[in-house]
């Protein structure tokens, strides 16, 4: 086999195995997502927790909250969820659909051994489209920005 054979077969292995990945993490936001319809009803049953994570600088521009829920930044999520119970039913939520978003809060829940979490599908832009309530948030916060 040719050197030049050899590097086309590792590039092909390398572009399908991060096209696999990509393809797995997409299926499971999808699997790990509620629709706002969903959430609605839950919430109104008191039979979910809700955490809005979304960043400081999102927060700045749509300075509301789901009524009922917890906010969270994202920075603090290891520290301010240590006491939670890890098979909770719960659903978090950030601005938007944004898929990388979405897959990394998603990571970090993982990450945190959370097994009965789900995500809003759409984000509070979602929920908003569909006319749902949502409530000025007035506590205070900080801008910082890191992850």
């Amino acid at each position: 086999m040719s050197v030049t054979a050899i590097v086309v077969a590792v590039v092909c292995i390398v572009v399908a195995g991060l096209i696999v990945r990509r393809v797995l993490a997409k299926r499971e936001v999808r699997e790990k997502s509620i629709e706002p319809e969903a959430l609605y009803a839950l919430l109104k049953a008191k039979k979910i927790l809700l955490y809005d994570v979304r960043q400081p600088l999102d927060f700045l521009a749509h300075p509301e909250i789901i009524p009922g829920a917890t906010r969270i930044a994202p920075k603090d999520i290891a520290e301010h969820t240590a006491e939670f119970s890890r098979d909770q039913n719960s659903v978090i939520y950030c601005t938007g659909g944004d898929d990388e978003t979405s897959q990394m809060v998603l990571g970090k829940a993982r990450a945190l051994n959370f097994t009965r979490v789900k995500l809003l599908r759409g984000g509070l832009a979602a929920w908003k489209e569909k006319g749902y309530p949502v409530e000025a948030y007035t506590e205070s916060f900080h801008l910082d920005t890191a992850k």
